[in-house]
């Protein structure tokens, strides 16, 4: 079964920025976690919602180089975090709980993409690890600083995933291991992990949404070699980026518009694009958007976050 998708009207698009979309919005007293938050769509997530006022914790792998990188964001505390070592997530936890912190918000941010095959903990693939399960155990690890009176959790997608749904034989790419599949693996993944998140957290006074931030050049991209991200058409031999990209403030707008715009009460679980939820994929160009069926169906969410507890050995949400 798969969850709705129908466009909002919010007023916003694909060229908002996030001080568009948080334009007049007050954040003050509120609390954020965002992982990856020193550099690109992270560190502009950052920037915008200590602007609108939140004491934002930065969980990131060097928060002694991330401190450098926040200079001049009042508000933002960095934190140590490798979500591809699940001791470092479990104390990232520990550290948040132990300080009586409420979150208010969660940006589940970091991630990689189509980097060299690489084995993390008992054998996982890095992709699966990292974007997905990282999130998932810190998530789950962090349900009782939640704040129960309504925290949002955003999981940053992307429409990577139209290349690969689940790969319930071989999650890990035991055999075949493709960088791109494994990116786009962990991508549906994220959207999956947002849906079963909304579902399992109502009780606990919770909703998740998936955003596609959309394409922008950033650190991200730093596994893809310059010649081939001008063989894929993502920018010009000068390094201009392709018509249809965006900027920083653009891509992470709908990040900050999912994480605060009271349009979306009522719609958790969404998957959301261009500072509004996402309609149904009509083609396979991933500069239109859109979100496939695969990365929206409940089943496979419940089938996922069951997967994710055995492997993890967390689960903070389920009865």
């Amino acid at each position: 079964m798969s969850t709705r998708q129908h466009r909002l009207g919010s007023g916003f698009g694909a060229r908002s920025t996030t001080d568009d979309v948080l334009a007049g919005t007050d954040l003050t007293g509120r609390t954020a976690l965002v992982t990856g938050g020193a550099s690109g769509l992270g560190r502009e997530t950052v920037r915008a919602l200590a602007r609108a006022g939140a004491h934002v914790l930065v969980a990131v792998r060097d928060p002694a180089g991330a401190a450098e990188a926040l200079r001049g964001i009042p508000g933002a505390e960095p934190l140590a975090l490798d979500l591809g070592d699940p001791d470092s997530v479990r104390a990232c936890a520990e550290r948040v709980l132990a300080a009586g912190r409420v979150l208010d918000l969660v940006i589940a941010n970091a991630g990689i993409m189509a980097c060299p095959e690489t084995r993390l903990g008992p054998g996982w693939e890095a992709h699966f690890a990292v974007n997905h399960l990282g999130h998932y155990a810190l998530v789950n690890r962090l349900r009782p600083a939640l704040n129960p009176a309504g925290a949002r959790v955003v999981v940053v997608a992307s429409s990577g995933h139209f290349l690969s749904d689940i790969r319930w034989d071989d999650l890990h790419f035991r055999t075949g291991y493709d960088r791109w599949l494994a990116y786009a693996q962990s991508k549906t993944a994220n959207a999956l992990f947002a849906l079963r998140l909304d579902a399992l957290g109502a009780a606990h006074g919770l909703h998740a949404f998936a955003v596609h931030p959309g394409s922008i050049l950033t650190p991200l991209q730093r596994h893809v070699p310059r010649e081939e991200q001008v063989a894929q058409g993502w920018m010009s031999e000068d390094g201009t980026p392709a018509e249809g990209f965006k900027s920083p403030a653009q891509g992470a707008a709908t990040t900050v518009w999912a994480a605060t715009s009271p349009l979306l009460d009522g719609h958790g679980g969404a998957y959301c694009q261009d500072c509004d939820i996402a309609g149904p994929a009509t083609t396979d160009d991933m500069l239109v958007g859109g979100v496939k069926p695969w990365a929206t169906d409940r089943d496979a969410a419940a089938r996922l976050w069951e997967l994710s507890a055995e492997l993890t050995g967390v689960d903070g949400f389920t009865p």
